[in-house]
């Protein structure tokens, strides 16, 4: 009797061990587009790349902001691609709508004479605070590249999330990289409408 109570209780304490020492799934989060699709009646060429964005953040775990000076890496909610790439084909996804072109590329390298707009984007902040909001400030650079013509700017999103879940969290990061979009394609647009 002993013996299998020793036993059952050997059994059980393996049990317990082996469930405590179980973690939950990790889940991964992208960015998406949030600019409407329109036809493609445009013929303007434009490369997005580099986008740098600091090494805190440009991680696999989600950065989230517990405090006004502390942050905290949450392993089980993950970004599914860097953050970097993630952002440069959001924006590039929500360029090709904006401007109506089915001409947008992204490339980490710094020369290419092969399109007719280049942008670079250089993010300084990019907060996320469950249940409160996603904040994004970046600068930015278009250059026309047949003549290298310049425009450059900042912008700058706070936007609301719904709720607590990283879902909310992700997609109100999507828009504030769709506010960004907004900015560069005005650049675009304003550069295009000088050489017309």
């Amino acid at each position: 009797m002993m013996r299998r109570l020793a036993a059952l209780a050997t059994a059980c304490t393996l049990a317990l061990l082996a469930a405590s020492c179980s973690s939950p799934p990790s889940k991964f989060y992208t960015l998406s587009a949030v600019a409407s699709s329109s036809s493609a009646t445009s013929q303007l060429s434009i490369v997005v790349g580099p986008v740098s964005v600091p090494p805190m953040i440009d991680r696999p775990q989600i950065v989230v902001t517990t405090a006004a000076n502390q942050v905290a890496l949450d392993e089980f909610n993950r970004w599914a691609s860097s953050v970097s790439d993630n952002l440069g084909s959001v924006v590039a996804d929500n360029l090709a709508a904006l401007l109506g072109t089915n001409r947008v590329a992204v490339s980490a390298q710094t020369v290419s004479t092969d399109f007719d707009y280049r942008v670079q984007i250089d993010v300084r902040n990019f907060e996320s605070a469950p249940g409160k909001y996603a904040a994004l400030d970046a600068f930015w650079a278009v250059r026309r590249v047949k003549d290298g013509k310049l425009e450059t700017g900042r912008s700058s999103a706070r936007e609301t999330v719904q709720d607590g879940s990283y879902d909310a969290l992700a997609a109100a990061h999507s828009r504030a990289a769709g506010k960004l979009s907004e900015d560069i394609a005005n650049a675009v647009r304003t550069l295009n409408r000088s050489v017309q």
